[in-house]
């Protein structure tokens, strides 16, 4: 590998959202460790960045002791389960990142002397009663409730990196992310746009819990992926929301897919599921003044992308399978 060149850990590096992270980071000239245990991220998300020398991936459970040979130059640290569908499924496994995996990873930026960003999300805001949401509104969750595992382990991660921040001195970043799509997103996910994509492609309704007149702010993975960059490389130690302010009714959000995928599934709606927030909002004043940031691809055209995506894979599926 070549010399000279920063050197960034990604942990939860073959999700989502960490396989676009560590895309743009190879872009822009680092060597990159991708850490996954493979549990929610993929191979797939990956494989088109194995031939390049300045990648390399480890199999590794972050919840437990964590050794990477080298230097380090920076470390994100986004291992962790996101799907609500995970919340009932592997709740502990959740907890245990959130803690554990966060301890691990600060420890290791401690020994190599690396600054360390956390990948926090809206959830600690839980079901807010402050709209928009700013970075010191304290919350509204519920630490017993099916959510809280996923909630309470992203404020514990938040408090363990303040720790580290404050009593060893270590260089740390928080981000609190906001609903985020994109290409890679697992189509069985269970959140909003992944499973209103998957049900428009089958041509079957779009399952709308309530009355669909809740709200979310959705954004691009591009546009977060360039908040993300900003944030570690500027100088600001407190949560940082970056999220798109722009709101759009669930209901909003599954008549543009309709439109975009030709769909004439149309939609069914179904209970409300147990603490799911009525409105979610960042107010990114912080993001606008401190990293001159603020969201660029409108919503219609990052889900116009990602439906591109997803038929792409769709397509990808059939002519694999004999006879579908």
């Amino acid at each position: 590998m070549a010399k000279g060149k920063p050197r960034a850990l990604v942990t939860g590096g073959a999700g989502f959202i960490g396989s676009h992270l560590c895309e743009r980071l190879l872009a822009e000239g680092y060597r990159v460790v991708c850490m996954d245990d493979f549990s929610t991220g993929s191979l797939e998300n990956i494989a088109h960045l194995g031939e390049d020398p300045d990648f390399d991936h480890l199999r590794h459970d972050v919840t437990t002791y964590m050794d990477v040979p080298g230097e380090l130059d920076e470390v994100y640290h986004f291992a962790s389960p996101a799907s609500p569908r995970d919340f009932a499924r592997i709740p502990i496994h959740i907890l245990k990142a959130g803690a554990l995996g966060t301890h691990n990873s600060l420890g290791l930026s401690l020994a190599k002397g690396a600054r360390f960003l956390l990948a926090s999300t809206s959830e600690v805001y839980g079901d807010p009663l402050v709209h928009p949401q700013p970075e010191d509104y304290r919350g509204n969750v519920n630490p017993i409730g099916v959510r809280g595992v996923y909630d309470e382990a992203k404020r514990y991660a938040e408090a363990m990196t303040m720790a580290y921040h404050r009593h060893h001195g270590l260089d740390t970043r928080i981000v609190r992310i906001f609903n985020t799509f994109g290409p890679r997103l697992r189509p069985e996910d269970g959140r909003m746009v992944p499973s209103f994509l998957s049900l428009a492609l089958a041509g079957e309704p779009l399952i709308l819990y309530g009355d669909g007149g809740q709200t979310r702010s959705i954004q691009y993975v591009d546009d977060l992926i360039e908040g993300v960059v900003r944030l570690m490389r500027s100088g600001e130690t407190r949560p940082v929301n970056i999220g798109n302010p722009v709101e759009y009714t669930v209901r909003e959000v599954a008549e543009i897919i309709l439109e975009l995928s030709g769909s004439g599934g149309g939609m069914a709606f179904g209970p409300l599921p147990e603490d799911d927030p009525r409105r979610r909002c960042p107010d990114i004043t912080r993001a606008r003044e401190v990293l001159d940031w603020e969201p660029r691809v409108p919503a219609r055209e990052g889900l116009r992308r990602t439906l591109d995506w997803f038929v792409r894979g769709s397509r990808a599926l059939s002519e694999a399978v004999p006879g579908s």
